[in-house]
């Protein structure tokens, strides 16, 4: 079943302006629960770069945070209270953080997209958890060679 990509562009806040950021927004029902923001990234690519900057956000996480401030920890989503079309996402990382604003309807219709591809609270059961708790039970139990 093939994903979904948006393209969008961030304003990576600074202290004294704003800059452009190029990202693309990436669905994959391979990982239900996630959403991969690759930075740099300004149209749909014939592959995927290995050497470009991606995080993975929780997909739930981005549907609560245009309604709402939500996240903690390294990522962080929550609508700007005067702009209706203005989401803020804060990232941290150990070599530091930032704050971009990004448009909130195209984050919505990105989620719709996903939504049509994996409705939410079905996540789960595009995941072979059982057959990977099977065979780890079987080749590394508790009476396994070795232990």
């Amino acid at each position: 079943m093939p994903g979904h990509i948006t393209p969008i562009t961030l304003q990576l806040v600074g202290p004294q302006s704003w800059t452009e950021v190029p990202a693309l927004l990436c669905y994959d029902p391979a990982d239900p629960f996630a959403v991969r923001i690759a930075f740099g990234e300004s149209g749909e690519p014939d592959h995927e770069a290995d050497d470009g900057i991606a995080w993975l956000v929780g997909r739930e996480l981005l549907q609560t945070g245009l309604e709402r401030p939500t996240g903690d920890g390294d990522v962080r989503v929550w609508p700007a209270r005067a702009t209706t079309d203005v989401l803020f996402l804060h990232l941290r990382a150990p070599s530091g953080e930032a704050l971009f604003e990004l448009s909130r309807a195209t984050v919505a219709a990105f989620l719709r997209h996903t939504e049509a591809l994996v409705p939410f609270g079905s996540e789960s059961a595009l995941l072979p958890l059982d057959e990977e708790l099977d065979a780890l039970l079987q080749n590394g139990g508790p009476d396994a060679p070795g232990h």
